[in-house]
């Protein structure tokens, strides 16, 4: 599959950003990963820096406000 160890790399650290949210009592709606890149077989040049992204989706304003709370919170340690 191309751009698979990417794609594995998204994934884990879409695990770890989710686990970390659960923890701190946040739950985002959807968090799923994409690749910036066709499907296909085709290499290009510069294809192994590319890499996939975390959608993060959307949320309702007391989940915002939740997510910033604890990263300000996380900042100021």
């Amino acid at each position: 599959m191309v751009g698979a160890p990417k794609i594995q790399e998204a994934v884990e650290a879409r695990d770890a950003l989710a686990g970390a949210l659960t923890a701190a009592g946040i739950q985002l709606p959807a968090m799923d990963v994409r690749t910036p890149w066709p499907e296909t077989d085709d290499e290009d040049a510069g294809r192994a820096t590319r890499h996939a992204l975390i959608y993060l989706g959307v949320c309702s304003a007391p989940v915002a406000l939740a997510l910033a709370a604890v990263i300000v919170k996380g900042t100021t340690r």
